[in-house]
């Protein structure tokens, strides 16, 4: 016998076995569930709350990367004012802007993590 004709065999064997298992397995996808007992229903009902702790990491660490940008903000300007004091109305206008972003930022993730906790 040659290697070919083992080979067309054993490819219509294997597609005979997948069609097989296929119409076989479509009676189990699709029955009914079982009822759940009352132990699996109260199990179901106290799962872990990960999203809280996603929320209280999120937030932790949004309030830590604005209080850092603030801080960074804050000292450059302090700096170039005590280099140039001539111009720190410009340098606290120059500053005030992003500031304002980066609080604003820090805002709206604390409103985001609280509605996640109170939808959930």
């Amino acid at each position: 016998m040659k290697k070919t004709g083992v080979f067309r065999r054993a490819v219509v064997a294997a597609f005979l076995a997948l069609v097989l298992i296929s119409v076989a397995g479509s009676t189990v996808a699709f029955a009914q569930e079982p009822a759940k007992s009352e132990a699996l229903q109260i199990a179901e009902a106290q799962k872990p709350v990960w999203h809280y702790l996603g929320a209280a990491l999120g937030l932790g660490l949004v309030v830590f990367g604005a209080a850092t940008g603030i801080g960074r903000f804050a000292a450059a300007a302090a700096e170039g004012i005590a280099r140039q004091p001539a111009a720190a109305a410009q340098i606290s206008g120059a500053v005030n802007l992003p500031l304002f972003l980066l609080e604003g930022v820090a805002i709206i993730a604390e409103v985001v993590v609280l509605l996640i906790v109170l939808l959930k």
